[in-house]
């Protein structure tokens, strides 16, 4: 639950004396190539279509940025697209699918893992087919190359090859990460999340999954009917103000916004969302920004707790 015992403001917009709740997840990275940048991106989006939260749609993902020639294992434009699963088998089935439909589909596309665990901070878990089973769509035509220790498969289709690494390296991830942003109308809490969705988009390692990285349809755990395992966030609805029992708005907040961030380490969620939280105070009270807070559980289902005082503290910091 929200306390503001301990007031904390920045630029006029107060900040609520709470944390945020995330969970362990399991995620990799995949960059993605293409003849052109246009279609590195047609590819990068459909794979990570339909993928804003693991209550519907089996993974979370998202574009984390776009890739220079000099970045990439075949020196052409790219992608780097981020996966969140809740376990390693989902992830590994999701991988397959998407790469599969979206990747192996789209013209003059290959694909390969994008994380090295020699010098990633995220702890390695089980690899996860990539071309090691989406070669068996060359029907007999495809053949293996290693370069190194690493296998690549070469499937032949109608514009040439289609090149994919064997296998995904995959890491113990992040989950769940977020931010309420409490504005006094619709303009002044979109503004808001936009300018910190933007500002946690600059950051390597995370991904905001939802569209264009906010959610306006933020839930609670439970529901009053059978079967639904999640319902709307009445607390921080703004129609529901003074009809909800545990409401934690006031009359003048007329619109929440919330930012959901995925990120390979709890580091990295941090980063993001402190961000996150510059840049949306950086617009102030002035602009309708009268608040910001964050979603928890009570600290007894996710072991990664986000403080926002500290954050707040941080953001403070560094200004000075």
């Amino acid at each position: 639950m929200t306390n503001t015992a301990s007031p904390m403001q920045i630029n006029g917009t107060l900040i609520d004396d709470t944390f945020a709740e995330a969970f362990p997840m399991k995620a990799t990275r995949l960059v993605i190539t293409a003849h052109t940048p246009v279609w590195a991106k047609h590819a990068a989006q459909s794979l990570t279509g339909f993928a804003t939260s693991v209550i519907g749609c089996g993974c979370e993902a998202g574009i984390e940025r776009e890739l220079g020639s000099e970045e990439t294992p075949d020196g052409r434009p790219g992608i780097a697209v981020l996966l969140f699963a809740v376990s390693s088998k989902e992830l590994a089935k999701q991988i397959e699918r998407r790469v599969g439909q979206c990747v192996l589909t789209c013209p003059t596309t290959a694909i390969y893992s994008g994380i090295d665990p020699a010098t990633s901070a995220a702890p390695r878990s089980d690899d996860a087919a990539l071309g090691k089973n989406l070669r068996f769509f060359g029907d007999g035509w495809q053949i293996s190359k290693m370069i190194g220790t690493t296998r690549y498969w070469r499937v032949p289709v109608m514009d040439g090859e289609f090149v994919c690494e064997e296998t995904a390296v995959t890491v113990k991830g992040v989950g769940g990460g977020n931010l309420l942003l409490l504005g006094a109308d619709i303009d002044a809490a979109l503004a808001a999340a936009e300018a910190a969705a933007a500002a946690m988009r600059a950051l390597p390692n995370v991904i905001m999954p939802f569209p264009g990285g906010v959610v306006r349809s933020g839930s609670k755990i439970g529901s009053k009917y059978a079967g639904a395992t999640a319902s709307t966030n009445d607390a921080f609805c703004p129609t529901l103000t003074g009809l909800a029992k545990k409401s934690e708005l006031t009359a003048e907040v007329g619109c929440v916004m919330e930012i959901v961030i995925d990120g390979l380490t709890d580091s990295d969620v941090g980063a993001a969302m402190t961000a996150g939280i510059a840049a949306a105070a950086a617009r102030g009270r002035a602009a309708g920004v009268l608040r910001i807070s964050a979603g928890n559980y009570g600290g007894k289902l996710g072991p990664y707790h986000f403080h926002l005082h500290e954050m707040a503290a941080a953001v403070g910091q560094k200004r000075a």
